[in-house]
């Protein structure tokens, strides 16, 4: 298969965005891919509001891959407290561990090195994700120890159904190639 060509979103791009990161999360669709969230979290996984969020801010892009017209992937990159922030990563659910993933993540590094000169990429994961932290420790990252709480009662991220769910930071040197 061949690599994706990329590009950045715009706001002509805010609802197939939204339908890519629902399908890959949320419903029963998601559980066509392994990134699924369906288990746990129930409601919405982002809306318009947070991809034009995205638009709008500074040293910030959504970066969409496509093949033939068609949107395949998408990931937020942006600036952060000095280092890149990776996170809004969606592939299409029939499409994962095809390898679209890893050329959407190595974009964004890219980006956030070479175009921004930042040196770590950061993310936060649920810290129960125990394949998806896998999937980022085989391409660099690792477990930096921190959690954050995960914001309960707040339908933005979610609807839990079990109450231990926390985010992990991880983190990757981006000054080594």
């Amino acid at each position: 298969m061949t690599q994706p060509s990329f590009r950045a979103a715009t706001a002509a791009d805010i609802d197939p965005i939204v339908a890519l990161v629902e399908s890959a999360y949320r419903g029963d669709v998601s559980r066509q891919g392994w990134t699924t969230e369906a288990d746990f979290l129930g409601g919405r996984r982002t809306g318009a509001d947070d991809v034009v969020a995205c638009l709008e801010r500074a040293r910030s892009r959504i970066v969409l891959a496509e093949r033939d017209g068609q949107l395949l992937a998408c990931a937020h990159v942006a600036e952060e407290d000095g280092a890149g922030y990776f996170g809004m990563f969606s592939v299409k659910p029939d499409l994962q561990g095809g390898g679209i993933g890893k050329h959407v993540l190595a974009e964004c590094e890219r980006i956030a090195r070479d175009e921004w000169r930042l040196p770590a990429m950061r993310m936060t994961v649920i810290d129960i994700r125990d394949e998806l932290i896998a999937f980022y420790e085989r391409r660099g990252y690792r477990r930096t120890g921190i959690t954050k709480p995960f914001p309960y009662g707040d339908a933005r991220f979610g609807l839990p159904t079990r109450d231990d769910l926390r985010f992990e930071i991880l983190e990757k040197d981006l000054r080594h190639g």
